[in-house]
């Protein structure tokens, strides 16, 4: 098999800027570790072309004469004609793949050392390693993906709940995309009216078209506000919320943590002080993904361990988005109670009152003077009672107490949360030219700034510096 000469590597290398789409990059696209299955990804004109020199057909046929999506079975080969693995080889042309490109999936067996040897055969016979996010770069750059899309791919792979995946999987058929689109039509369509009596001023229609572009612009601001009003939950939903589990030792956080993840995590006795260290685990409440931290309780120690954890415990009260602060109901408010409910003054809460199947002596009344009455549930995790109000609280704390519909279009990305609001602050520019009475090319360069703004979440406004900074937060073979 005829390596790369040395001229042809030099050619290779020193490709312009233009023709870096026409190199052919691989990667492993699988995740790392031992598995039934690993696929080696390869993407570019000479995908084909270098698949043909690692894989050998068991029936002798060419990947060139394979048609698309066609597979074929066969071995891994190296120079010296010794078999690496067993593979199934699956060609992709272009433009009917993921990046558009010719496409070959080398499905191998799914262990570190046969991926790695074949990886690197693909190298030795003129692929390049694929960069962070390369391969959906080609697709946005190939039109195959906006950037919204894009960017909606690394939140489907890593969802951590249904509604998560739901509102990534949304975002990747283009839900979002589509609305940005139709917002910016509606700017384009405003602009060409106003350039229209700009040219033509005996025509007598600037305050008629005016008029109508304040109108148009108000109906604009309010779906803006809509969407940004979305992106508290959409980012929760996408990473999740961080949520602190504090209270006096022996209180029941361990056994709160346990029954949300609904498995033996944590270890729970009646000893006080079990809980030295923090423990963080992702839960699915309600379809909201908690990013939960159950901390050391919080008393007065001696113990130079358990000291350094009640410290750690501050801390993470301190950082948390959502506090679920636990008091026993069985007896009445301590000291240690008193401290915990000082931590929480500032902070968005639920106390949770404890051992709801004993009778109860804690002071209602004293709780509700500070705190609101829906903020305030009686559960058990022995018996599971208040476990669905409490549910139903964290969901209506993320969705700010809306009922949620399936179709519903969230903005989950901060970027795009961010653009929003600078669109926001353009269509006010809008407005303020307007209510001024200055003349229509004012309002049209007003009007274009929200274009643009707006065009950047799908990137057809983008730098190019912007793509890069996106697609290097993806993992390599994505």
């Amino acid at each position: 098999m005829k390596e790369l000469s040395h001229i042809e590597a030099v050619l290779y290398f020193f490709r312009g800027e233009n023709m870096q789409q026409a190199e052919t990059i691989s990667a492993i696209a699988t995740a790392r570790g031992e598995g039934g299955i690993g696929i080696i990804r390869l993407s570019g004109e000479g995908a084909v072309r270098i698949a043909e020199m690692v894989f050998k057909s068991q029936r002798g046929i060419p990947l060139a004469k394979l048609v698309s999506y066609q597979a074929a079975y066969g071995r891994i080969v190296n120079p010296q004609g010794e078999v690496i693995d067993e593979a199934i080889c699956l060609v992709m042309r272009a433009p009917y793949s993921y990046t558009r490109e010719d496409v070959v999936e080398l499905q191998c067996h799914g262990g570190n050392m046969p991926l790695r040897e074949t990886l690197e055969l693909t190298w030795k016979y003129g692929a390049r390693p694929a960069e962070a996010g390369e391969f959906t770069k080609r697709a946005f750059l190939n039109g195959r993906l906006d950037l919204s899309q894009a960017e909606a791919v690394m939140d489907v792979i890593q969802a951590k709940t249904t509604a998560s995946l739901r509102v990534a999987s949304g975002h990747l058929t283009g839900k979002l995309s589509e609305k940005i689109k139709s917002l910016r039509q509606d700017i384009l369509e405003m602009i060409a009216h106003l350039e229209a009596a700009i040219d033509f001023p005996e025509d007598d229609i600037d305050d008629v078209v005016i008029s109508d572009v304040s109108y148009r612009v108000n109906r604009l601001r309010t779906a803006v506000g809509q969407l940004l009003q979305t992106a508290h939950a959409g980012r929760i939903l996408r990473d999740g919320l961080e949520t602190a589990i504090i209270g006096k030792p022996n209180v029941g956080k361990s056994s709160l943590l346990n029954s949300l993840l609904q498995e033996e995590r944590a270890i729970v006795t009646a000893i006080p002080g079990t809980t030295r260290d923090s423990i963080e685990e992702y839960a699915d409440v309600g379809g909201v993904p908690l990013r939960i931290i159950d901390t050391a309780g919080i008393r007065s120690t001696d113990d130079m361990v358990e000291k350094m954890g009640v410290a750690k415990a501050r801390a993470y009260v301190e950082q948390a988005a959502l506090v679920l602060a636990l008091f026993d109901s069985s007896a009445s408010l301590t000291p240690e109670d008193e401290e915990v409910l000082k931590l929480i003054q500032s902070k968005d809460v639920l106390l949770l009152l404890t051992k709801a199947d004993l009778p109860c002596r804690i002071s209602l009344e004293a709780l509700q003077q500070s705190f609101a009455a829906e903020d305030i549930l009686m559960i058990s995790t022995l018996t599971g009672k208040g476990m669905e109000e409490l549910t139903a609280a964290i969901v209506r704390k993320v969705y700010g107490g809306k009922a949620q519909s399936q179709d519903e279009l969230f903005v989950s990305n901060a970027r795009e949360a961010e653009i929003l609001r600078q669109a926001s602050v353009c269509l006010d520019a809008v407005q303020e030219t307007i209510a001024c009475g200055m003349s229509a090319d004012f309002i049209v360069i007003d009007l274009r700034s929200a274009w643009e703004k707006l065009g950047e979440i799908t990137g057809e406004t983008v730098g190019d510096d912007i793509v890069d900074q996106i697609f290097r937060q993806f993992c390599i073979g994505k």
